[in-house]
């Protein structure tokens, strides 16, 4: 008999916006079911959080190590089997780690750790446990962007010239931008990186999974525009893809007025795209010799790839939780087939690292560009 998939998640607590949206999209397919999780840094508000959620108390866990022993002393047929990891960016790597090396299966929230070394150890860790681990790209989710990357795929582009993103947003504008918005810009909990880290490897991680390319360099510069700010709060990067492509990435969180200003274009020498994220269900295509096209989810046109991530008929939106649940729904699928799934994997988790690396470094240094190792 099918059953569903058993979740645990660290972090998401009260007042965690990505946890409500996890948990909803985990479950929206009805194949994920959460059992259990460590709901924040104190132990009596993780096993009341539990009680909310309408969990058993005693599996609010006061930490990952008591989470993964009282898991395993439960029966098999009751303990979660993998874990979504939706803390701040310095907790993922050795929640990640204790996780697999238990023998769970891993969902995690990008970046995948704090430095490329961590991401590559963990890399290593995922072939030697054979356990299914995905990086939670939610923008990979959604059916136009599936769309998007079979049209590439198919040729209909031609050859890539040309790919350009912006994603803008003005949430931190104000030095004063709320509790979900200070460890963002806190080296120690995200990392060598802020808005890049953030946003600008949603850019990376979009632009190769659409296109199929691999950013080969970046000339880049970052900003902090809030004073007394320790990391970029904005960025430009200059991009050289190794088929001989150039792009360039703009990411801002301090863009006053900007809500989630995330766009995609693409130019081929046959026809370009462009998808927009606050207009999901449109791609729109653009040739010399033709009237533009737009393909809309769920109307004829589209082809298999929108078709198998959509849930509703043209005219009834799709958009981020759905874009979530598709990513979950692939993973579920993954957990109970033991095979991965056509999702963002650990080894995208280590190309954004070094990405963003190189994106420091080049901005900090001298050098004209700085290749990405690979």
């Amino acid at each position: 008999m099918r059953q569903k998939i058993r979740m645990g998640m660290a972090g998401g607590g009260p007042g965690a916006f990505i946890g409500a949206v996890h948990r909803m999209a985990a479950q929206l397919d009805g194949q994920i079911e959460l059992v259990c999780g460590v709901f924040g840094r104190d132990p009596e508000k993780s096993r009341r959080f539990a009680e909310e959620l309408y969990l058993e108390p005693e599996r609010g866990y006061a930490d990952i190590d008591a989470m993964i022993s009282g898991e395993l002393a439960l029966p098999p047929e009751k303990r979660m089997q993998f874990v979504s990891v939706c803390t701040p960016n310095h907790c993922h790597f050795p929640i990640a780690k204790a996780l697999l090396e238990a023998g769970f299966h891993v969902l995690c929230e990008k970046p995948l750790a704090m430095d490329s070394a961590e991401a590559a150890a963990l890399e290593q860790l995922v072939k030697v446990t054979g356990k299914q681990f995905c990086l939670m790209h939610n923008y990979t989710g959604f059916p136009m962007i599936r769309q998007a990357r079979s049209l590439i795929a198919a040729g209909e582009l031609g050859t890539i010239r040309k790919v350009n993103v912006e994603y803008s947003l003005g949430w931190l504008a104000s030095p004063n931008a709320g509790k979900q918005a200070a460890w963002r810009v806190d080296p120690k909990q995200s990392g060598i990186s802020g808005c890049m880290a953030d946003i600008g490897t949603h850019a990376q991680n979009l632009i190769e999974f659409v296109t199929g390319l691999k950013i080969d360099a970046v000339s880049a510069e970052l900003a902090s525009f809030v004073p007394g700010r320790l990391l970029d709060d904005d960025g430009s990067v200059l991009l050289r893809f190794d088929s001989g492509a150039r792009g360039v990435i703009f990411a801002s969180e301090v863009a006053t007025g900007e809500e989630n200003n995330f766009i995609l274009k693409i130019y081929g020498d046959k026809a370009a795209l462009e998808w927009h994220e606050q207009d999901p269900e449109n791609l729109i295509l653009r040739s010399n010799d033709a009237p533009i096209r737009i393909l809309r989810r769920g109307w004829p046109g589209t082809g298999e790839a929108a078709a198998l991530n959509s849930r509703l008929p043209a005219g009834h939106p799709e958009g981020f939780i759905e874009a979530f649940a598709n990513i979950y729904r692939m993973f579920a699928e993954a957990v109970r087939s033991d095979r991965p799934g056509d999702y963002p994997s650990v080894a995208d988790g280590v190309a954004e690292m070094r990405f963003i690396e190189a994106v420091v470094a080049n901005s900090n240094g001298n050098e004209k560009w700085t290749k990405i190792e690979r």
